[in-house]
Order: C-alpha cells, then structure tokens, then sequence
C-alpha cells in the first residue's frame, strides 16, 4: 500500500515546514474526505437516498457519547487551536475548556458549527444521516443504522497508513502490518472524556511567543 499526497487538500506551507507532522495529518483528512465522498455518492445511486446532514446542524456534536480521537488528530487539534483559529472563536473555545457545557456537548461546537472543522477527526468526517436529518436527542447508529454511512475501509485504511510515522512506524512492511492488525485503534480516545487543559497551555504558549516576538 502506497500513499500518495492528494493534490486537494487544505496547505498550511509554514506550519507544514515547521511541523512535519502536519503534512501526513492533512493528508489523512483529505484521503478521508474521499473516501467518505465517494461512498456517500454511491450510497445515494445504489438506495436512490439524499444526504440528511447539513451545515449548523451539530446533532451528532451533541447526542454521540463516544467520538474516536488518535493522538496525530490530537495534535492537530492542538495546532489548529493554538495558531490557526478565529481569535474571538478561541476566546469562547477556551471559556469552554475551562467551564465544561453541562449538556454534554462536543466542547468545539461553537454556534452550532465545528471550531476545528478542517483539522477535526476522521470519526466526524466520516458520519453522515441520509434520508431525514435527527430527531433531537436522536443517535441514528442506534435508531436506524440503516441510514448512516458505513465508510468505505479502503480509504480509512490509506489515512491511517499515512500517518504512521507519527507512531514511529516507517518501513512498509512494518506500515502494512500495522494495518492489517489494525493496532493503532489501540490508540483512540474519546474526544469527550479528555479535558483539553494542555490545549489552554498550547494556546497561551503560542501567545506568549507571538507577544516576545512582536515587542
């Protein structure tokens, strides 16, 4: 298995240079939205369905208690939150860190919408609804799993095989292994268990060496 760098996806030349890593994380997502593209047009031409979900809906956001997070997803989170986001978005992202919602939320759904959406996790990218979108309070996987998208393993496989590096996996055979016993799952977390504090640090960090370099 090769992976190739898709000429789509989203670049941050600078940071990409700094942050190696960055290169394969941007890959991943963009082999990922691919994939999950592909396999949404071919649901809808194989069950004659329409795609329920659409933007400032954050059912999902709010209802799956359980939302997959890897540690190379982690870091770009952390990265995007730090250098990248809308300064008054990261001002409310960091109340939120600091005060958890009460409703259980995903603590990056902000106004409805997903601060991190160009860095946010494959799990997101690859959950869609067809037919009618959620009822409130609805998780369709149980409701009517017929209706949300089964992503094709071909491409999470090419995403995950991508970012092995980021693990210390770099030989191909070593790549191919990894794959096949599908350790990296291992390395999963659940987005809403984790308290995000050392993202707050990040963010502060990043100001604190922005501020030195501007005086």
């Amino acid at each position: 298995m090769r992976a190739k760098r898709p000429p789509w996806r989203c670049r941050f030349p600078e940071s990409e240079q700094r942050l190696p890593w960055l290169s394969m994380l941007l890959d991943a997502c963009a082999i990922i939205d691919k994939g999950t593209a592909h396999a949404i047009q071919k649901e809808i031409k194989r069950r004659k369905v329409r795609l329920a979900c659409k933007n400032n809906c954050g059912n999902c956001c709010r209802t799956h208690t359980d939302i997959p997070v890897y540690p190379h997803e982690m870091a770009g989170i952390y990265w995007y939150a730090a250098e990248q986001m809308d300064q008054a978005v990261r001002a409310v992202l960091r109340g939120r860190i600091l005060a958890p919602p009460t409703d259980a939320s995903c603590p990056f759904l902000i106004d409805a919408s997903c601060s991190i959406h160009p860095i946010r996790p494959a799990a997101c990218r690859q959950f869609n609804v067809f037919n009618k979108p959620c009822d409130e309070g609805e998780d369709p996987f149980f409701t009517r799993r017929a209706d949300v998208l089964t992503p094709i393993r071909e491409y999470t496989d090419k995403a995950f095989y991508t970012v092995l590096p980021f693990y210390g996996v770099v030989g191909e055979a070593e790549k191919n292994k990894a794959i096949e016993s599908k350790i990296i799952h291992t390395q999963a977390k659940n987005l809403k268990s984790l308290k995000w504090l050392a993202m707050v640090k990040a963010m502060d960090d990043f100001d604190s060496r922005r501020g030195s370099l501007n005086k």
